[in-house]
């Protein structure tokens, strides 16, 4: 587009007799500036028509205020126009303002905060969390099934009669003083552990029940008492001696460069 086809648009604006306004500022700059229709319609990817339209304050010509004012906003930065001038402008003649309208009336009731639904959730999850805990608790203080696995070294030496049925007994006894025998049922035996190093150790009886299972440390002796046969791991074997019944018992040699040994005890 050349200068002469912007002619008519100055002709009308003096015409008019009035300050330019919104697009019509844009149209005053671009020509100030010796800027041509053409060149803006391509910074704003529009088309000539719609460039002119804009300059008029055609806006509906764009479609949904939000694109009207994005072009503005474009085109102000192009030619240096001043934005706030600008959307006042363009505020004015749409009778529409970036602030919401101040409403005088009726005060809305706001509506109150009901604590109802907050309340059942909370007891909800007071009353799950006091179920885990209570299950929680019941299932770690009910007593395990299998025998105690170690007593305080040290402590006094109380061996009584094991009957069937009756859980496997595990006494210990100072190193010095000698084993104490106890009467058991037929098929049950005693067992001595005595260990002069540090062996790992795990014996069970012909049920199945896991009398010991830890370490056993250099200068303890251990006792128990369960259904024979038992089996036996010692994982250094050189460092433990065994009585059955008060009897020794004779323990192999390992083959194995770790010195362990896996057995079976049987009723002497």
């Amino acid at each position: 587009m050349t200068e002469e086809q912007d002619k008519p648009i100055e002709s009308q604006i003096a015409a008019d007799h009035h300050e330019p306004m919104a697009g019509e500022r844009l149209g005053q700059a671009r020509r100030e500036q010796q800027i041509s229709v053409l060149e803006v319609a391509k910074e704003l990817h529009l088309d000539e028509p719609k460039v002119r339209a804009l300059e008029r304050n055609e806006f509906d010509v764009l479609g949904a205020p939000v694109f009207a004012k994005g072009h503005l906003r474009k085109y102000a930065q192009l030619v240096g126009v001043s934005e706030d001038d600008l959307f006042a402008d363009y505020y004015s003649m749409t009778r529409t303002s970036s602030m919401p309208p101040l409403v005088i009336g009726r005060k809305r009731v706001s509506r109150e905060f009901s604590p109802g639904p907050w309340i059942a959730i909370v007891v909800v999850v007071i009353v799950a969390a006091a179920a885990y805990w209570w299950f929680a608790v019941r299932e770690s203080a009910t007593p395990d099934p299998a025998p105690q696995s170690s007593i305080e070294r040290d402590a006094p030496v109380i061996l009584a009669a094991a009957l069937p049925g009756d859980e496997p007994s595990i006494t210990e006894e100072p190193a010095l003083q000698e084993p104490v025998q106890q009467l058991l049922p037929d098929g049950h035996i005693n067992l001595s552990i005595r260990f002069s190093g540090d062996c790992w150790t795990e014996i069970s009886d012909a049920d199945g029940r896991r009398l010991f299972v830890e370490l056993g440390r250099s200068g303890r002796t251990v006792q128990l008492s369960g259904k024979a046969p038992m089996s036996a791991l010692f994982g250094a074997v050189d460092n433990v001696s065994v009585q059955v019944n008060g009897g020794n018992f004779s323990l192999p040699s390992s083959a194995s460069a770790d010195r362990r040994v896996r057995l079976t005890i049987p009723s002497p």
